[in-house]
């Protein structure tokens, strides 16, 4: 088992009705608020205005930045800095999902920094200081509630990078602020999320008990959860598990005590929505199954198959039968959960595979994986996609 090091500053205020903490929450920081928001959801559901009269209410001073993309634009994080710094803002309040919690992050570092933002999103160590974040979070999926990454994209270049951009203060966990999320979108984030708790499972190293059945339990939640969620959109325990699970997943715990290693389906799939522009949990679920099929081997066969029988509950005296047994009923439960499985139905051809696949070894780190992955691999598991 490795060493670890735990440090997550995060307050998580999770349940029913924690947004009655909010101002009070608000107020250890100060009163100029910036209210940061996606496309407008949180308008539909009521959420804005209930916000909105908290905000007023407790002699909140508040400017808006709305409108942040799925994949978070530098453009936008550039906009959200500049009214930090001309409205003297104290704290910035995230209204959404993963994307406005990163974007968010990006915007509190560079209410700060000097230069080039996009220069901060690649040299994260150059950021000296950020505002405060507090989040109310609308989607299961990311996990940017609870960890320090955030995921930023440039347009012009076609780059997509994580960077350690910083920890919200305050999370606020509302599972009921999840009912309204569409069952395409529901089923993404989970992919998500499972994909978060994957990439960290799939590692030589088996001696981490407790990473180990915490990994297992948080897959079989999601996979037990899921379809209750997508049958009933307000059953309220299947959306906290799904929650309580994207909170986990990209904290880092499941991971403590194994060994570290590039993530190998998000470094390929941040290369696809970063010249696609597709949701992120999607191309997940599409490469994924694709990726453990191309690094089954006899070096890996042994973990297939312990995923196979402790996560999905298949047996069969033949390690590799297992293993693929495993790799199909991922497959099944994403198909069955409503995601398009094929590059080919989200518009997506051969076309920039050979950039992608250079890119993702690149900016992902490929060759540090739980098995390295070189460009020629990487074309390989997109052409399997098709």
């Amino acid at each position: 088992m490795q060493n670890f090091i735990h440090n997550i500053p995060t307050q998580v205020l999770f349940g029913k009705g924690q947004i009655e903490n909010l101002t009070s929450v608000l107020d250890r920081f100060g009163k100029k608020v910036l209210l940061t928001y996606g496309g407008g959801s949180i308008k539909k559901t009521g959420l804005y205005d209930d916000v909105m009269k908290r905000l007023n209410d407790g002699g909140f001073t508040v400017v808006e930045c709305g409108g942040i993309d799925p994949n978070p634009r530098i453009t936008t994080v550039e906009k959200g800095a500049q009214l930090c710094k001309e409205n003297e803002i104290d704290v910035v309040l995230a209204v959404g999902g993963g994307s406005t919690i990163d974007c968010s992050k990006a915007i509190c570092a560079g209410a700060y920094y000097e230069g080039d933002l996009w220069q901060m999103v690649l040299h994260p160590e150059t950021i000296k200081k950020a505002l405060p974040l507090v989040d109310v979070l609308t989607l299961a999926a990311t996990g940017s509630e609870f960890d320090i990454f955030g995921v930023i994209s440039n347009m012009e270049t076609k780059e997509k990078i994580g960077s350690k951009l910083g920890f919200p203060a305050v999370s606020i966990c509302d599972p009921t602020y999840t009912f309204t999320v569409p069952a395409n979108q529901t089923a993404a984030g989970s992919a998500d999320i499972m994909s978060h708790i994957m990439e960290v499972y799939f590692s030589q190293r088996e001696n981490s008990d407790m990473s180990e059945g915490m990994c297992e339990n948080i897959l079989k939640s999601v996979i037990k959860n899921l379809p209750i969620a997508l049958k009933e959109p307000e059953n309220y325990n299947a959306r906290a598990n799904l929650m309580y699970a994207s909170t986990l997943g990209c904290c880092g715990m499941p991971g403590y005590g194994k060994d570290l290693s590039s993530w190998s389906c998000h470094g390929m799939e941040h290369e696809l929505s970063a010249f696609y522009d597709i949701t992120h949990g999607v191309g997940l679920a599409i490469l994924t199954p694709r990726w453990m099929e191309h690094i089954l081997s006899d070096k890996t066969v042994g973990r297939f198959a312990r995923f196979a029988r402790n996560v999905w509950g298949l047996e069969d005296s033949d390690e590799y039968e297992l293993a693929k047994k495993g790799i199909q009923a991922l497959y099944d439960f994403f198909k069955e959960s409503g995601i398009p499985m094929t590059l080919t139905e989200i518009g997506i051809d051969e076309e920039y595979f050979e950039k992608m696949a250079e890119d993702a070894v690149k900016y992902g780190g490929l060759e540090d994986a739980y098995v390295p992955l070189t460009k020629e691999d990487v074309v390989a598991i997109f052409e399997a996609c098709l």
